[in-house]
């Protein structure tokens, strides 16, 4: 391990969180990732078949916050870079792991204006984790689409929070922080520290599964895009029972072993 990927293994273990602005994908294929964004949106998929089931569809109005379930499934150069295995490496690195899978993606579109629609609300991804044992290293990966600057509604990450465990407070789709922010019990001595994720189109951040986080409205004059790519190490079991988030486990094009070996 370098010394950088050293200090982002400290700072993750510190902060919940870790930043990488040097990209470790390629400029082409990230304009193909991009280009790949506006396909899924506009309902062209290069796989021949759709994403899954999201909260935004093809059609829905373009100023509401776009977000859409295993781009992956969609699109062949999104698939390859949710499949990277450098990025792998990198998430082993920083987390402390030796096998990373690929779980769950999102594609998230959010347009510039003021409209409060477009604020994600303060959570913790464990929040919708319902398909894990507890205690189940999970951990999210989100990669920058586009240069995400101070006005262009960057994720804001709580400092310390994965410390705090699990607070039953948080709601991605909720549009008030003030109010969300409210509801959380911080332990004593604890302080309310967000730090904004401002990256570079290709930069990289990873969060802890308890990790409070959030954003507000995009400001700036143009898109703010990303893609959330969910992961689990070897230490993280599904449950038994049946579940949507788990059931392409086996499936190398949506859920593919990007580290290490199952």
């Amino acid at each position: 391990m370098t010394s950088t990927t050293s200090q982002l293994a400290a700072a993750y273990a510190r902060d919940g969180f870790a930043l990488v602005k040097d990209s470790v994908f390629s400029d082409d294929l990230l304009r193909r990732a991009r280009a790949g964004m506006d396909m899924i949106r506009a309902g062209d998929y290069d796989t021949g078949e759709p994403p899954s089931e999201s909260p935004w569809k093809p059609g829905d109005d373009p100023t509401l916050l776009c977000k859409i379930e295993l781009p992956q499934k969609a699109n062949l150069a999104i698939r390859e870079l949710v499949s990277h295995p450098a990025l792998g490496a990198l998430m082993a690195e920083v987390v402390g792991c030796e096998m990373v899978q690929v779980w769950w993606a999102q594609l998230l579109y959010k347009p510039p204006g003021p409209d409060k629609e477009t604020v994600i609300g303060w959570h913790q991804d464990w929040s919708y984790r319902g398909s894990w044992e507890e205690g189940s290293e999970i951990f999210t990966a989100w990669i920058a689409l586009s240069d995400v600057t101070a006005d262009a509604g960057p994720m804001q990450f709580i400092t310390g929070s994965h410390k705090w465990g699990f607070q039953e407070s948080g709601d991605f789709f909720g549009k008030d922080n003030a109010a969300l922010r409210a509801g959380f019990e911080l332990p004593e001595g604890a302080a309310w520290q967000a730090f904004p994720v401002l990256l570079p189109m290709g930069g990289v951040s990873v969060h802890d599964r308890l990790t409070l986080h959030g954003s507000e409205p995009n400001l700036s004059d143009g898109p703010r895009c990303s893609l959330a790519i969910h992961m689990r190490s070897e230490k993280a079991m599904p449950k038994a029972s049946a579940s949507d988030l788990t059931r392409h486990l086996d499936n190398p094009d949506y859920n593919p072993v990007i580290f290490g070996a199952r």
